[in-house]
């Protein structure tokens, strides 16, 4: 079956707010075996709403709405609905009472547009809301079904689980199994042609790459009766896909480049240092993401001037003068400095050019140095890099992160260091 979902409210049009509602319900939609082809952002506006309406069914016989459920003359997602299916609104005392009493509680008086909310349009199946004044409802007439939600995540999301997933389970038609395998250290037109053949021939499972800041993601999934029999399917494909690219999968499922690092130097008791310029502390903040981190992960200082560089982490102003901030050597500088400093296994540093000022013809903006002290031995990486000001930043960090598993991961060392 498809589905269409329909996001009302003008403040999601202008960027007031992300909207996460439609990114929830489509992912619930696709384990439950319902196709998502479409997605609508419309304002509190009847004309642009009925538009909307009648667009999605001419496509779909399934549309799931949020927002517009308010008190406000603005919320009209009910009455535009209760016109495009020829239906009167009508009261409802359970919800009315149900109102009442939310609004009592919260201290406040009821108003003509509470009372707004207990009216639906005749025969629909009304969603209680428990934790607001915006019950929702299930239309159904001539084989077209439209549900409304409320637009607040923490009203809709329970309404959506205790009612709504329900009651779709007399429209699924198998499931769908999706497995994530989370890639760094491999740009994304190596990865593609690695399993160029693979993704050319894929039926069932369907494998769907994705980029994200400094790694990649490729999501394979099955339908099939049940997910016994998708997982089953899923096997041969992801054993193609690690053999093609071996190390370079880090992780799967919700897992992060910070959670795996983590658990390598906690399982390994290897403690870490970091020492950042560019980045501004953003590599200290992913690493003591991972709950236990305090373990292994002693301390991180941020050398934005040369002077912090030579005072905090014992740079050589030599360095500085002769190859600049940087520079690949002041990088090993950094990373060396932060291990001996603060007498850790290994050492990390970031330097490099942010932007948007900055650059010059031998250091553009993107130029970043990494170093890393490890087992007594130093390294150094050069990276140019694409982006504004915050991408460039964050995509250090994650190449940073990557390049640290690997070397922990992927090189013949023997542990402890």
């Amino acid at each position: 079956m498809k589905a269409e979902i329909i996001s009302i409210g003008t403040e999601i049009l202008l960027g007031d707010i992300v909207n996460t509602n439609a990114q929830y319900i489509a992912k619930q939609l696709a384990h439950t075996g319902i196709f998502v082809y479409h997605q609508t952002v419309v304002g509190d506006n009847g004309g642009r709403l009925m538009e909307a309406y009648k667009t999605a069914f001419e496509r779909v016989d399934l549309v799931i709405t949020t927002g517009g459920l308010g008190p406000t003359r603005d919320d009209i997602s009910k009455e535009v609905a209760a016109e495009y299916f020829n239906k009167e609104l009508v009261l409802d005392e359970d919800s009315l009472k149900s109102i009442e009493k939310y609004v009592s509680m919260t201290n406040r008086k009821m108003s003509e547009g509470n009372k707004k909310q207990a009216y639906f349009p005749k025969d629909a199946i009304i969603i209680k809301n428990n934790n607001g004044t915006a019950p929702g409802c299930i239309i159904e007439d001539n084989g077209k079904t439209l549900i409304l939600l409320p637009g607040p995540p923490r009203e809709m999301i329970p309404m959506f689980e205790n009612d709504v997933l329900p009651f779709l389970r007399k429209y699924q038609d198998g499931v769908l199994v999706s497995k994530v395998l989370k890639i760094c250290g491999i740009g994304e037109s190596d990865m593609e042609e690695k399993i160029k053949d693979i993704v050319e021939n894929q039926t069932n499972p369907t494998i769907a790459p994705y980029s994200k800041t400094g790694e990649l993601i490729l999501r394979i999934t099955a339908k099939a009766k049940d997910k016994k029999e998708a997982e089953k399917l899923i096997k041969p494909v992801e054993k193609k896909i690690r053999k093609r690219l071996g190390d370079y999968i880090y992780g799967e499922g919700d897992t992060s480049l910070e959670e795996e690092v983590a658990k390598i130097l906690i399982k390994n008791k290897l403690t870490i240092s970091t020492a950042e310029s560019c980045t501004g502390g953003l590599l200290s903040a992913r690493l003591i993401n991972y709950p236990g981190i305090s373990s292994v992960y002693k301390e991180g200082v941020i050398t934005y001037s040369n002077e912090s560089k030579e005072k905090l982490l014992g740079v050589k102003k030599d360095t500085l003068e002769k190859y600049g901030a940087v520079s690949r050597e002041t990088a090993m500088e950094m990373a060396e400095g932060i291990a001996k400093i603060s007498n850790t296994n290994i050492g990390v540093s970031i330097t490099g050019i942010a932007g948007p000022d900055g650059g010059a013809k031998e250091k553009p903006v993107g130029l970043v140095y990494l170093g890393l002290f490890i087992n007594g031995e130093l390294k150094s990486r050069e990276l140019f890099l694409k982006g504004d000001r915050q991408k460039i930043r964050n995509y250090s960090v994650s190449h940073a992160l990557c390049w640290i598993r690997r070397e922990l991961t992927c090189t013949k060392r023997t542990f402890p260091l």
